[in-house]
């Protein structure tokens, strides 16, 4: 083997760009040529081509963001594209991809590689965590210190109004940045997609507080209610219960990677291509407990990633 492909797919991820620094340099050190491709799948159907050095990696391991541009591409959910995908990479003399991005992009890499007999190696990275095989997905921690930072702003004003807040994070399929993050600020309530959402239990819990002391909830997205506002029409609806809501949106995919994020796509860059070099191909590199682990690829978006009820009980304890 003496060329692969890289490409981010999906939405970026803080980490992005670390984990593509960890892939080109791994790769030289190796003897491989790494071709970059941009805006994911796309990238691969119109031949946006280039060629990655170690110059082109210089000084991106703490930038935000992916330098080689990402996008959900849903053409490639169609068997005729994705033959398309990979006779253009073999014919650019690509023996082999490694694709970064959530459950949705790790499936059609996965098919990308099962049905046309292809060398592919997959590497999560959504702010969710929601792959099953790794214990944390790259840009998950950043994201969970750009919420964290904005809830305890949010915090200062609540102390100050008394008033009932509602943070909405996101987590559209799980609900690991909203409970971690609930639990890290001191939240009051916790809304995950995991739980049922006790509306008369959290009218209680809001009634009996002081009437001059701060409630804060923090849902998630995908919470069966709906989002923060929905939340929030629910209590005035049912109950009279006024409340701001605050929705964090994309600002926690942007940003700076954490210290933590920019290990670990540094760990799984490497990862990725050793188990490309060693044929340990249609799988996904992740770490458990510390240490790198091959998922086969279909697990990774087959099999649901479960939230740890330990975390739903300190939440109540701690509320």
């Amino acid at each position: 083997m003496k060329r692969i492909g890289l490409l981010t797919s999906g939405t970026d991820a803080p980490g992005m760009n670390a984990l593509i620094r960890s892939v080109v340099r791994t790769a030289e050190s190796k003897k491989l040529e790494v071709i970059g491709i941009s805006h994911g799948f796309k990238g691969i159907v119109e031949e946006q081509f280039r060629t990655l050095g170690r110059a082109d990696t210089a000084n991106i391991v703490g930038l935000g963001g992916t330098i080689l541009k990402t996008s959900k591409y849903m053409p490639i959910e169609e068997e005729h594209v994705r033959k398309q995908a990979v006779e253009q990479l073999r014919k650019a003399g690509i023996e082999g991809l490694i694709a970064t991005g959530g459950p949705w992009s790790l499936k059609y890499l996965h098919l990308m590689g099962k049905e046309h007999n292809y060398p592919v190696v997959g590497v999560g990275a959504i702010i969710d965590n929601d792959v099953y095989g790794t214990d944390y997905t790259i840009g998950y921690d950043s994201a969970l210190n750009t919420a964290a930072e904005a809830i305890d702003k949010i915090r200062d004003t609540a102390d100050s109004m008394g008033n009932v807040f509602i943070i909405e994070v996101m987590g559209s399929q799980a609900g690991y940045i909203a409970i971690n993050v609930g639990i890290g600020c001191g939240a009051e309530y916790i809304a995950i997609p995991e739980t049922i959402t006790n509306i008369p239990d959290l009218h209680r819990r809001i009634s009996t507080r002081n009437a001059d002391k701060r409630y804060i909830i923090v849902i998630g997205e995908g919470d069966e209610v709906g989002g923060g506002f929905d939340l929030a029409k629910i209590l005035k609806d049912s109950y009279n219960i006024d409340s701001t809501v605050s929705v964090l949106g994309a600002m926690q995919k942007g940003g700076k990677p954490s210290v933590a994020d920019r290990i670990l796509a540094s760990r799984l860059g490497h990862a990725a291509v050793e188990a490309m070099i060693d044929g340990n191909t249609n799988s996904m590199v992740g770490i458990i407990n510390g240490s790198v682990h091959h998922t086969p690829l279909p697990l990774t978006f087959e099999r649901k990633k479960i939230l740890p009820d330990y975390l739903v009980s300190l939440s109540d304890i701690l509320a």
